[in-house]
């Protein structure tokens, strides 16, 4: 399980994140609350994609300036190939590597 750093995002930044699932597929979201988006989505409770997948991993995260800025990166990483993306998380600082 990837540790997320309480103080990397105040709850008035905008954050896009990516999930790796159990069945090795991803999930990218945006929120302005890590920790409690995480939590809803390893209860159940958060994206119906994620619902039954778990146990789910913190791939990446990374800030980005507000909200429209989070839609467009998200929507961006979510037009990429699924070989482009794991290109780009192997790229990422806080990549986590894959354990299955």
């Amino acid at each position: 399980m990837a540790t997320i750093d309480h103080n990397a995002a105040s709850p008035l930044e905008w954050v896009v994140y990516v999930l790796r699932c159990n069945d090795r597929s991803l999930y990218c979201g945006i929120t302005n609350n890590l920790e409690r988006r995480i939590k809803q989505h390893r209860a159940g409770t958060g994206a119906r994609y994620t619902k039954g997948r778990g146990p789910l991993r913190v791939a990446h995260w990374w800030k980005v300036a507000n909200k429209s800025a989070a839609l467009r990166a998200e929507y961006a990483f979510k037009a990429l190939s699924r070989p482009q993306k794991l290109a780009a998380l192997q790229r990422c600082k806080r990549a986590v590597p894959p354990e299955f």
